[in-house]
């Protein structure tokens, strides 16, 4: 189990976060990856942290990377992963997720493709729709995917229950009509907190 770290210094400034049902719960949120599975994110390669002001937490990988091309294994073209994730939130209160943010870089030679599936749901509790994008080369830039829930259909945590937040991605490339002497990737990886999957809470004050 790792535990999540305060995340000094996320550069959450120039984000709109959409508003909340209540204000964030006094006090640092606490997050712990129970288990990790999946290509893209071997163990000790994803990171979470909550923001100082509780209105979002970010999770880094550092070996996210799907390709194509010469170097490429058969498999290297599909990465995914799958994130157990224990919110720890102060007595009286409740979460949802009112927009994720899914971030990375993408180099993919004219003819090829490079796609980003991702949905997130509650411990026993239906999947979100599996939202996904599509990003055709040729690009070599910096790419972005924003999922927003409107206010009244956020799904929130149930009150009084133990239910583990459960975060699926998928990084997919093909080659297409590219040069297959040529390499195309595409990541969801960085050590720079610019280039990781950020998503926001929405906060509710549970019936007493």
């Amino acid at each position: 189990m790792i535990s999540a770290l305060a995340a000094a210094g996320l550069a959450l400034s120039t984000i709109v976060i959409p508003p909340a049902v209540d204000p964030p719960p006094p006090g640092q949120i606490t997050i712990d990856v129970v288990t990790v599975n999946g290509s893209g994110c071997r163990l000790g390669t994803a990171a979470v942290a909550v923001s100082p002001d509780n209105k979002a937490f970010t999770v880094t990988y550092s070996e996210y990377l799907a390709q194509v091309g010469p170097q490429a294994k058969p498999t290297d073209f599909r990465k995914n992963c799958q994130l157990n994730l224990k919110v720890n939130v102060p007595g009286g209160f409740t979460y949802g997720i009112a927009q994720a943010d899914y971030r990375g870089f993408a180099d993919l030679q004219r003819g090829a493709k490079g796609t980003t599936k991702a949905s997130y749901y509650f411990q026993g509790m239906s999947d979100t729709d599996q939202r996904s994008k599509t990003f055709n080369g040729g690009i070599s830039d910096n790419w972005q995917v924003t999922h927003q829930t409107p206010v009244a259909s956020i799904i929130y945590h149930p009150c009084g229950e133990r239910r583990n937040f459960n975060v699926n991605t998928e990084l997919r490339v093909e080659k297409g009509t590219s040069d297959p002497k040529k390499t195309s990737f595409m990541t969801m990886d960085s050590t720079d907190v610019s280039f990781s999957t950020l998503y926001h809470f929405a906060w509710k004050k549970c019936p007493k």
